[in-house]
């Protein structure tokens, strides 16, 4: 019976800090994501091109690089739709479409507070 319980309480454990370390992960790719988009959409309002195509290009590389580690244990789905959105954004940046781009811009930075929040261990998400 001690056992049994020992074990119990262990898995419960490496569960729980398992959950702490992938939500770290999360919350530190979004912040950083975030402020690269927050940077981005500010250069785009003032038609900065060179540092605009620049800093895309660094996102999309950041997104990959994140994307591996993020594939195990969120959604494939909403990671799509933050590539999706990157991908469009990089899109209206190469046409100079700023004001759509600003709206996909937002969209993604949607989609990843969503993705922070959906993974967040609260209460709400536990039941």
């Amino acid at each position: 019976m001690k056992k049994e319980i020992v074990i119990s309480i262990f898995v419960v454990i490496l569960i729980i800090v398992l959950n702490i370390i992938t939500q770290t992960n999360i919350k530190e790719t979004y912040a950083q994501l975030e402020d690269n988009l927050i940077q981005l959409k500010e250069n785009m309002k003032n038609n900065n091109d060179d540092f605009v195509k620049k800093q895309i290009q660094s996102i999309e590389n950041q997104w990959t690089e994140n994307y591996e580690k993020l594939a195990y244990y969120v959604e494939h789905e909403e990671l799509e739709k933050v590539e999706t959105q990157i991908v469009k954004l990089k899109a209206n940046i190469d046409t100079k479409e700023y004001n759509v781009g600003i709206e996909n811009l937002d969209t993604c930075i949607y989609i990843l507070q969503h993705i922070k929040d959906k993974n967040a261990l609260k209460i709400v998400n536990i039941f």
